[in-house]
């Protein structure tokens, strides 16, 4: 899967160019393993993301054939593959939430962090997000974290998981409610603000 970069044409154009040269598909590894790696280690771990980055293009590309040419962008697609692959760590997700929120610490992002007083601040912060991360249902951490840490829109979030636009709402504004009563009133969509750029991803 690691076809020529710089391919151009959208992504529909990609994947059906593949089926007949398969080496093409790589170019859909190129433009968008970056961003499914940082998601899936936000979600789980560096280590994790590895495997999940590999097995949801190698899943995309067994799944080529069945692929809608009329959605050009391939990226809720992928991201959709790469949360029912989180999904079967969910127990280790959760895990690792729980751990953060009575200790403070991201596991992730301590190594290399100093001690500073804003930083002390910062974990506090976090301790009570992954808490309340912890306390969602998948789903509705699912559509919450697809919002927050892929900068997906609605629609892209409902392609992503199969499910209707309004379910993704009222996932979203269930996941929000909860979330920002455990913030203070803070908006959860933005948790990027309250997760450093190291942590988890």
């Amino acid at each position: 899967m690691n076809g020529p970069p710089g391919i151009s044409g959208d992504d529909a154009s990609v994947i059906a160019g593949s089926l007949a040269d398969p080496e093409l598909f790589g170019e859909l590894y190129h433009r968008y393993a970056a961003g499914i790696h940082r998601y899936a280690a936000r979600r789980l771990s560096d280590a994790a993301a590895e495997d999940i980055t590999a097995d949801t293009f190698l899943t995309a590309f067994r799944a080529r054939a069945k692929y809608d040419l009329s959605r050009s962008n391939a990226l809720p697609w992928l991201y959709g593959i790469a949360a029912n692959l989180i999904g079967r760590h969910r127990r280790d997700e959760v895990r690792a939430l729980r751990a953060m929120a009575r200790t403070g610490t991201d596991a992730v992002s301590h190594a290399w962090t100093d001690r500073s007083d804003s930083r002390i601040a910062a974990q506090a912060v976090q301790a009570r997000l992954a808490a309340a991360l912890a306390g969602l249902s998948e789903g509705d951490r699912h559509v919450l974290l697809l919002v927050a840490w892929a900068d997906l829109e609605y629609q892209e979030v409902a392609e992503a998981l199969s499910i209707p636009l309004g379910t993704v709402r009222s996932r979203l504004n269930r996941a929000r409610k909860k979330v920002r009563l455990a913030l203070g009133g803070a908006d959860p969509t933005l948790v990027h603000d309250f997760w450093p750029a190291g942590a988890h991803g």
